[in-house]
This record gives C-alpha cells, sequence and structure tokens, in this order.
C-alpha cells in the first residue's frame, strides 16, 4: 500500500506538471498545497525531497516557487515511489537497490516464497517502471495498455 506521503508527493507532482505545461510558471507552496489537497507543513518536507532528487527546482523571489525540471515523460512512478517510501520490493532479496539476503532462507533458489513473489513483483515492477508522471496527468486509463481494465474499488 502507498503511503499518504508518497500520494500527496504524486498529487504535487502532477500539479506542477499541469503548471509547467500550461506556462511554466513557479508555484508556492501554498498554491501546491491547495491544488494537491496536501496540507503545506507536510509538503515543505515533500518538496525538499524531490528537490534533492533533481525531480523539482525552485525560485527566489517575487516570482518565486517551486517547478517541475524534469519531462513528466522521463519520471517514472517507480522513481518517485522509490525515493519517498524506500524499496518497493516485497523482501529484501528481490530489491535491486537494497538486496539484502533473507536470515531464515537456506537457499535462495529453491525458495518457494521468492520465486512465487519474485514473479509477481518482477510485473509489478514492469509496470510501474513504465507508467510516468504524464500518464497521472491524462484521463486515460493507462492500465489498458497492458491489456487491464481500469480498477475500480476494493483489494
Amino acid at each position: 500500500m502507498l503511503t499518504q506521503k508518497t500520494k500527496y508527493a504524486l498529487k504535487a507532482l502532477t500539479v506542477l506538471a499541469d503548471e509547467q505545461a500550461q506556462d511554466g510558471t513557479a508555484l508556492r507552496i501554498e498554491e501546491i498545497a491547495e491544488r494537491s489537497g496536501a496540507p503545506k507543513r507536510f509538503l515543505e518536507h515533500i518538496l525538499l525531497d524531490l528537490k534533492r532528487a533533481g525531480l523539482i527546482g525552485s525560485r527566489r523571489g517575487r516570482n518565486g516557487g517551486y517547478e517541475l525540471i524534469k519531462d513528466p515523460r522521463r519520471v517514472s512512478l517507480a522513481e518517485v515511489l522509490r525515493l519517498i517510501d524506500g524499496p518497493l520490493a516485497p523482501f529484501p532479496c528481490l530489491s535491486r537497490n537494497a538486496y539484502q539476503r533473507c536470515e531464515d532462507c537456506k537457499d535462495e533458489v529453491s525458495c518457494s516464497v521468492r520465486a512465487v513473489f519474485g514473479g509477481f513483483y518482477t510485473t509489478y515492477i514492469l509496470m510501474l517502471e513504465s507508467l510516468t508522471l504524464s500518464d497521472l496527468m491524462r484521463e486515460a486509463r493507462p492500465l489498458e495498455r497492458f491489456g487491464l481494465p481500469g480498477l475500480g474499488g476494493g483489494e
């Protein structure tokens, strides 16, 4: 499950991407908070993380604020999720960036839990890596390109 922090980050990035597409002006944190529905004081920390990662920049002065500095088509959702929440793998032995051998596993090759979740995780990661901030901006259903219908509710 995604954290609320990640959800706010994605919404803030979408607001900045929309602004970039319209007229390219920088937005003050108050404007981003209002448009995204994220609390301002929570958003301050998120925007700093996004800035450190090189996704957004800031301008000082009267027309200052935050702006998206990366093309929305080049910002994968997986990149944002990893940045905000850390590794995406369900087990450390499946992680690309934070690999660790599981202490209770005698043999990764014959581990059925790793095999089953590894297959699921690979599919999940391939989809997340291919979905971008640009997909969040569209009204189309991005999962349809994978032959999947849009999801309603439930788990």
